[in-house]
Parts: C-alpha cells; structure tokens; sequence
C-alpha cells in the first residue's frame, strides 16, 4: 500500500509542476535596464524610453507601474503585449532639483511575482553655461548641438519639447532665433541674447493638435544668427515629428486575432544598385499580414526628400500580402544628411509603427 500511496502521490506532483502547466508564461524583459541621460538643465523635462520585451510564450500585461518620486511621469502600454512582441515605456523626468540624481521605476507584470526595475540616472545643471556636450555643427558664428531634432511616438495632445544647445563663437553679442515655424512648433529662447562665447538655449515645443495627419511630419527651420540673415544649406534644421493614431484597448483574445505586420526585410541594401551611376535606384519588398484580422495601413512615408514610397494597398487581408516600392533620387541623396528610413504605421496592437532603413554605402 505504501509503494502504491507513494507512486499516486509522485504521479500528482508530476502533474502539479509538468512543464505544459507552465510552458504558457509570458515573461517580460528590458532590452536596456540601466539609462544615463547625462546632464539636462534646471526645469527642462527630459523623456527618455525603455524598450520591453516579452520572451515568453503568452501574451503579459502590465499591471501597474510605480516610479520611485513624484518627479517622474510614466506612460506605458495598457493593451496586453504578445508573445515574442516589444513594447515601449516612456518617463518623464521633470528636472527640478539640481545635481547627480538616480532614479527607479518598478514595473509590475500579470502572473510575476517580482517586478521588473529599470533606472535612469544623469545631473541636473543650472544654466545653459554648465552644459558639458559638444557642438558638431557648425554654422559659422554659432554652433548648434544638433542640427535634427525628431519627436518620435507622441500621441494627440502631448506637447513634447526638445533642445538645441547653442554656442556663440563670434567676438560680439548675438540673438540666434529660428526662421519659418510652422504652426505646429513653437521655440523659446534661453538667454535671448547670447554674448561672446557663451551657451543658450533654444526650447523647441511640438504642438499636437495642429499637426495635420497621422504619420510623419517634416519641415525645416532655419538659424538666424543676425538681422537680415537668409535661409541656406548652411543653417538650416530638420525637425520631424511622428503622430501615431490612438490603440484601443484590447484583451488577451483580441490580441490574440489582432492583425500582424510582417516585413520581408528591415534594411533595404541599394549599395548594389548604386554602384551603376543612374539618376535613380528603384526596390520592391513584400509586407504581409500574419494575423486573423484584416491590417489598416495608416501612412507610409520617407524621411527626407531623397526616397519615394508607394505601397500597392493600404488593406492588407489575413496572409495577404502587398508590394512595397521604394525609389531613391541620387541628386538629393547627395544632400541629404542621413540615410533614408522610411516610416509605416499600422494597427498592428504589436507594431503599431515600423521604420525601415535604406543603406547606401558599404560598411
């Protein structure tokens, strides 16, 4: 009796920890755990992202999210994240006490018992004059931090700002304004005069609710480096800005039936092609759907002026499929700053935007 007791009670426990039991787990993961921002200055928010990961088999659900002060602002996906799907986590840092600051946040996830901790640590510096970065373009009588300024991921009514860190390197006092904002973006400036070799700031803010569309928005702003001064190839900016459409919430079956995006590749290698000297280089890639709903194309567009794209439908049927057609000009490649990427925005819950990269050079 006893071997018989001892073989049903080993046959049960079999059973209670059998690996189908909990083969079924989703499991959460940050690509980057740990996020130094370096030095951001007094009372200017800095955003920065975390890129989460589901390893597991199952879709997971964030189930609260608890910053460790009041000093930081924290939006994360309220929709379930599918197995092997990535997701983001934004915070906000509000800048608002001076000095080396460290910072966690605790994610807490369905069915784990820990949660997940990330951190992001920098300082906080007084004025535009403590700023420690560099200044790699150069306009002449001032130098710029940066010369691109991209607001990626913003949601209708957010008011994103960013900044242009700018050096005065003539030998009087100047007033760097920007030229031709459009209505969307508004800029403030910190000092508005800037003497001799000293470090201002221009606070560039995105305003949502007149951008036009969905999708991708471009334009260039020009500097002013004194009165009377023109637009040119030699002081210009490029801000893009990137709307998504708002993702409804979803539960774990919904999830489970929404539609799948799928690419053929993420990088289009024109190296190739480029290699023949035309006016223009022309690649056709496939996009498909993988999911049991039918997927909605929202926009599909370039960065820069140097690529056209064109996709053959903008509704793509469960397993069908669509040809993507991407055409580079070499004249304006030659101007353009960076290599193309292109922008597509679906409502795939679990990729909701994909950005393609064109490479045009060998490494």
């Amino acid at each position: 009796m006893k071997l018989s007791f001892r073989t049903s009670l080993l046959s049960l426990l079999t059973l209670i920890i059998s690996p189908a039991d909990v083969s079924a787990q989703g499991r959460l993961m940050a690509e980057v755990d740990v996020v130094n921002v370096g030095e951001i200055l007094y009372q200017t928010p800095r955003t920065l992202s975390y890129r989460l990961v589901n390893r597991g088999n199952s879709p997971v659900t964030i189930t609260a999210v608890v910053p460790s002060c009041g000093c930081t602002q924290v939006r994360y996906p309220q929709t379930p994240i599918a197995a092997g799907a990535d997701a983001e986590l934004t915070a906000t840092y509000d800048a608002r006490t001076l000095g080396t600051f460290q910072k966690e946040i605790e994610v807490y996830v369905d069915g784990a018992a820990e949660p997940i901790y990330l951190t992001f640590q920098g300082r906080v510096v007084a004025d535009a004059s403590d700023y420690g970065g560099g200044f790699p373009v150069d306009m002449g009588t001032v130098k710029l931090s940066t010369n691109e300024i991209e607001f990626s991921d913003v949601n209708m009514g957010d008011h994103p700002e960013a900044n242009i860190m700018v050096l005065n390197n003539s030998r009087q006092t100047l007033r760097p304004q920007l030229m031709h904002l459009p209505t969307y973006l508004s800029a403030t400036y910190h000092p508005e005069q800037l003497a001799a070799g000293r470090v201002g700031r221009i606070a560039l803010k995105l305003n949502t609710e007149r951008l036009l569309s969905y999708g991708l928005s471009q334009t260039t702003v020009y500097m002013s480096r004194q009165m009377g001064d023109k637009v040119g190839d030699d002081n210009e900016i490029d801000v893009s800005a990137i709307l998504l459409p708002h993702m409804p919430k979803r539960t774990a079956q919904q999830m489970a039936d929404a539609p799948k995006l799928v690419v053929e590749v993420d990088t289009l290698d024109f190296t190739t092609l480029m290699a023949k000297k035309k006016k223009s280089y022309k690649q056709t890639i496939t996009v498909g759907n993988a999911g049991r709903q039918p997927l909605n194309v929202y926009s599909v567009q370039a960065f820069g002026r140097s690529a056209t794209v064109k996709l053959s439908s903008r509704k793509i049927a469960p397993d069908g499929k669509a040809r993507l057609t991407v055409i580079l000009d070499r004249e304006r490649l030659a101007r353009q700053k960076a290599a193309p990427r292109l922008l597509i925005i679906t409502d795939d819950p679990h990729r909701q935007k994909t950005i393609l990269t064109c490479k045009v050079v060998e490494d």
